[in-house]
């Protein structure tokens, strides 16, 4: 089974745009080879996608298995999935895939994520048959540490308290791969992989596209003059001298297996 994610955020109501994944996050499945690599899908493989936002990483897997299944807990993005020529692709939330009657027990094959929350292990295993791999890429410790800190500076001056809107959860590998092993797993390789990325657009446009969480307590013009007034915070560490903007992206590569 292989489960993909596409970024560490979540909102009780569906915010996820495909027209703003493209325009300023398609670098997000473009830079998925490594893990695709290390997954190494097989023609006998039945995988699982999980959180495979607007599947284009899916079709590439769905080009080397048996089958894969494109899973996203938002219907916007699966639907783009779809579009993008996802066989099957379904509406599912990733934190509750232990309680999903759509995916049996003991099904695939391996599962693979290019963003996975803690949440999601246990129902990882028990999706994985015995022998199965859990190959990921997800958010590592200090990953996007300087939008982060702008987004959090910004709403404390605004007498937000941001621990209540702040999505993210960026482990160090000890402290991921101590949730794994307590989920069953062995692991056989983890490591922080610091990967400078360029975006299609700029910060104001990441904020719009993967930050939106953190802008729910403002109203519509407070949540734009946020996003600007951190890009111009971050203008001298993030943005090169010829005006492309970077983000200080942090990955936790790994991959396990489930006895």
């Amino acid at each position: 089974m292989v489960i993909t994610t596409a970024i560490e955020a979540s909102s009780s109501a569906d915010h996820w745009s495909s027209k703003k994944y493209v325009k300023n996050a398609s670098f997000v499945p473009a830079l998925g080879t490594p893990v695709l690599d290390l997954l190494n899908p097989q023609s006998h493989e039945r995988i699982l996608d999980l959180g495979a936002g607007d599947g284009v990483l899916t079709v590439r897997i769905q080009e080397r298995c048996q089958s894969v299944i494109a899973t996203d807990a938002s219907a916007a993005m699966i639907e783009a999935a779809k579009r993008n020529g996802c066989k099957d692709a379904r509406v599912v939330d990733g934190h509750d895939l232990v309680n999903d009657p759509g995916l049996a027990t003991g099904e695939f094959d391996a599962v693979f994520s290019n963003a996975d929350p803690s949440k999601v292990v246990e129902g990882v295993a028990k999706c994985l048959k015995p022998g199965g791999r859990f190959v990921a890429e997800c958010g590592g410790f200090l990953n996007c540490a300087t939008v982060r800190i702008g987004l959090h500076a910004a709403l404390r001056r605004r007498g937000v308290d941001p621990s209540t809107v702040d999505p993210w959860f960026f482990p160090a590998p000890a402290t991921y791969k101590a949730i794994l092993e307590k989920h069953g797993f062995v692991v056989k390789y983890i490591e922080l992989i610091p990967r400078h990325t360029q975006l299609n657009t700029d910060v104001a446009g990441w904020i719009d596209t993967f930050g939106f969480t953190f802008l729910e307590p403002l109203d519509e013009e407070d949540r734009k003059r946020v996003a600007q007034e951190v890009q111009d915070e971050l203008q001298v560490s993030c943005q090169r001298e010829d005006g492309v903007w970077f983000m200080d992206y942090v990955r936790l590569r790994f991959e396990c297996i489930k006895p």
